[in-house]
This record gives C-alpha cells, sequence and structure tokens, in this order.
C-alpha cells in the first residue's frame, strides 16, 4: 500500500527523509493507547451517526484484535508508515478492509497523538505516585527503628547539633510528600481531551467530544482547538515535577555515598545494592546510589530539552513537536527505575548505631546548648555566645572535647557554670530538650512518624 497520505505526491518520500522525520522506534510505546483511543472515538462516530453502526463494529472487532497482537508482540511496526497511528492505522485496513479508514473520520493525528500522551502520562502518573509512596514507607520503617539513634547533624557539611537518625530520614519523607502532591495536582492537568480538535481548527463532523471524555475518563476538555493540538504543558510540568523527585532522590543518594565511606561508616548498604573492584578486592562501592544522583542529569535535560523546543514554536502543530515524547518517554523509565531500586536499598541498609554515637561524642555539636545554659541564667545571648567560642577553642587547644573539661575549668569563663553543665551537654539531652513542633526530640519524632503513617494510609 501507499502512504496513506500520498495523493497530492508525485515523488516517493527519500529514503533518508522517511527514516529522520519517522517516530515508530519510540512512539510504538503508545499502542496501547492509541487503540484505547481510537475505540472511544469509533464508538462515539457511530453513536452520533457519523458512520455507521455496523462499520463501527467491524473497526472496533478490528482494533481489538490488533490490540491482542500488540499485547503479544506480534506486530511489526513499518518505518515507512511513519508513527504509531499510522502503522494501526494501516494493520486495521490490511486486516478488515477498506471501511477501516473510516476510523480517522472526524479526527486527525495531531488530535490523536496528544490524546495518546495524555493517556499514557495519566496512567504512568498514577504507577509513579505509587512507588514513592514505596518509598516513604522504607523511611518511615527506618525511622521507626532509629527514633533514639543519634547522629550529627550538619550545616555547611560541618557538624551543627546531634539529631535523631529517625528525624534525618524524615526529612526526606516529607520531601517526597510534596512530589506525591505535586503529581497528584498534575493530574488535573492531564486529564484534559484534546480529541475532536482536528488538525487545528475543529471539524466539520457533527462529533461528540463529551461523550469520548466520558468514555475516556477525561474530566475536562480543551475549548480551544488550536491550544489542544499544541499544548505540551502538561509534559512539561510532568518533567518538571519529576525533575524535583529526581533532585530529592540524588540527595538522599549522596548521603547514602557518603554515609557508607569508610570516614563516616554511618550506615552499610546490603551487598545486593553493591558492587565490587575489578581490581581492588576489598572494595565495596555504592554504584546505585552513584547511578542515581548521576541520573538526575538526564531528566534535567529532558525538561531544558523541551522547554528549547517549545520557545519559539508558533500555533498550531508543528514537526518540532515529535521531539516530546523520547524525553518524557526515557523520564518516567528513569523514575520508575530509580524508585523501584531506592525503596529496598533502604529498606536493607544496616545502621550502625555505635558509631553515630561515638561521633556525637567526639565532636562540639552540643556548644549550642551551652550558650542556651548561660542564656536561662541570665547573660544575654551575644555575651553567651563569646564566651562558648573560647570555651571551644581552649578545648580544642587541649585536646578535649566539651564533656572533657572538667568544672573548674568551666568556672574559669563565667561562675554562672555549675556540676548541672553535664547533664545540658549529654547528647540525649541536647536532643531530647528540642521539643518543638518539628523538632528532633523523640516524642515529636514519633508524633511525625505518626502523621506520615497517616499519609500514608490515606
Amino acid at each position: 500500500m501507499s502512504k496513506l497520505w500520498g495523493g497530492r505526491f508525485t515523488k516517493e518520500t527519500n529514503k533518508l527523509v522517511e527514516e529522520f522525520t519517522a517516530s515508530i522506534s519510540f512512539d510504538q510505546k503508545l499502542a496501547k493507547e492509541d487503540i484505547t483511543g481510537s475505540l472511544s472515538h469509533v464508538k462515539m462516530l457511530g453513536e452520533c451517526g457519523i458512520i455507521p453502526i455496523e462499520d463501527a463494529d467491524k473497526i472496533k472487532n478490528g482494533l481489538l484484535e490488533i490490540k491482542k497482537m500488540v499485547d503479544a508482540n506480534e506486530v511489526v511496526f513499518a518505518v515507512e508508515d511513519e508513527d504509531i497511528h499510522m502503522n494501526i492505522e494501516k494493520l486495521l485496513i490490511e486486516k478488515i478492509g477498506p471501511v477501516g479508514g473510516k476510523l480517522h473520520t472526524g479526527r486527525s493525528r495531531n488530535d490523536q497523538v496528544a490524546t495518546d500522551m495524555h493517556l499514557y502520562l495519566r496512567t504512568k502518573t498514577t504507577e509513579l505516585i505509587v512507588l514513592i509512596e514505596n518509598v516513604q514507607q522504607a523511611l518511615v520503617e527506618q525511622a521507626k527503628k532509629n527514633v533514639e539513634t543519634l547522629i550529627p547533624g550538619y550545616t555547611h557539611l560541618q557538624r551543627a547539633q546531634p539529631v535523631s537518625f529517625a528525624h534525618h530520614l524524615m526529612a526526606y519523607f516529607w520531601m517526597f510528600e510534596r512530589d506525591k502532591e505535586r503529581l497528584t495536582d498534575s493530574l488535573k492537568r492531564v486529564n484534559w481531551l484534546p480529541l475532536g480538535a482536528g488538525a487545528l481548527a475543529g471539524t466539520t463532523f457533527p462529533i461528540n467530544r463529551e461523550r469520548v471524555a466520558d468514555l475516556l475518563g477525561f474530566e475536562t476538555i480543551y475549548p480551544n482547538s488550536m491550544d489542544a493540538v499544541s499544548d505540551r504543558d502538561f509534559i512539561l510540568e510532568f518533567l518538571a515535577a519529576a525533575s524535583i523527585i529526581m533532585t530529592h532522590i540524588s540527595r538522599f543518594s549522596e548521603e547514602l555515598v557518603l554515609w557508607s565511606s569508610q570516614e563516616f561508616q554511618f550506615v552499610e548498604l546490603d551487598d545486593s545494592f553493591c558492587t565490587g573492584s575489578s581490581i581492588m578486592p576489598q572494595k565495596k562501592n555504592p554504584d546505585v546510589p552513584e547511578l542515581l544522583r548521576g541520573k538526575t542529569g538526564r531528566v534535567y535535560g529532558n525538561l531544558i530539552g523541551l522547554l528549547t523546543v517549545l520557545k519559539g514554536l508558533p500555533l498550531a502543530y508543528n514537526k518540532d513537536l515529535q521531539e516530546d515524547k523520547e524525553g518524557m518517554f526515557d523520564t518516567v523509565e528513569t523514575l520508575e527505575g530509580s524508585l523501584k531500586l531506592l525503596a529496598p536499598m533502604t529498606e536493607t541498609m544496616t545502621v550502625k548505631k555505635d558509631v553515630m554515637r561515638k561521633a556525637i561524642n567526639n565532636d562540639f555539636s552540643n556548644a549550642t546548648d551551652i550558650a542556651d545554659y548561660l542564656v536561662r541564667k541570665g547573660l544575654p545571648f551575644r555575651e553567651a555566645h563569646e564566651i562558648i567560642g573560647k570555651i571551644v577553642l581552649h578545648a580544642i587547644q587541649m585536646g578535649k572535647f566539651l564533656l572533657d573539661l572538667s568544672l573548674e575549668e568551666y568556672k574559669d569563663f563565667s561562675p554562672l557554670f555549675t556540676e548541672d553543665i553535664y547533664e545540658v551537654l549529654s547528647p540525649e539531652h541536647v536532643v531530647a530538650v528540642r521539643n518543638s513542633f518539628g523538632g528532633t526530640s523523640p516524642e515529636q519524632v514519633i508524633e511525625q512518624i505518626k502523621l506520615a503513617e497517616a499519609k500514608l494510609q490515606r
């Protein structure tokens, strides 16, 4: 068969042009969505009397047979047929004859491809939300086991104040919670129906777009046909949300790389999520979190790529828009793979509580509490801050930490110090007194975990 659009042309398409402009190598991922959209479209055509009911039924049965073939991987798509839409339509015509050509009545590939991508992203976004919840569940389970586990909290990658390890982990829970909210909210824009917009101006046939929207489960119909075929905001929004998700995955991965290093030794990743060296037998490399961190760049690139494609396009459809799909597919697959690995890797990691505790004992992260101690005894904060700075300098010069200093040494800096300073400086006390809402005290962390579990149960 010749090309389905070939009536106006007198020459065959140049082979190089055919290969360069074809999208079937990647948009075949939309086969099921394309058939789903076509089934609803042809049902509407029959109901509206635009084509005979018997033709609509014949087309429906042909599409269902093709769907079975696609599901069984029995279809070989052809580059000569350009894209998934023309491939399926050609298969349909080969299967049921010329009546298959009636399927395209009242629509264009422009509104058809947009509909396919809305359907695809709606499904994938819903699946990704579930995968994020699996990561959140893993974080909560680790947190529940480590409410009393203390770890140095950092600012500027310098030890700042001790915190509950559960509190540290739960910070990522809330990052992923916002990610879920962004994806959930984006579904409002994904759930707009473009089908029925035609090439750009609508159609002369008396179609029922509301019926198609109902059949496909769309909540809104594009009210402007030119916007319907050229809008890719819903993909941009997904790519932006995905980029933020990968940012959070990358940040947590960076911590896992640091914590599992010889220098930190705060956690040990399960052997099943690490690899070895081809030359150094002692090595246990955190390749999974390193790759999660590394793959973040490609997701960012997909967002910037589509932004760049769209920035100079006049209305309505342009062939440039063919570049919207590969980045979207790649981002979906990258996110799926990343989240599927992150959940079990988090769940199975071993927390080295003793090493964390030793780190807290050998630093000055409890210094702020001395300042608060003096302020409570009436000293202005700025004076207290200066005194503590001098105490820390003295301890460093003496090769000691704050709990190692004698009461006499403290009194050399201020007569306000008494024996209770040692209770104030204990790591457990430092953590326990930060009992404001959202703080790191065990009491607050337990409440935070309860709140998180309630979120997951909704």
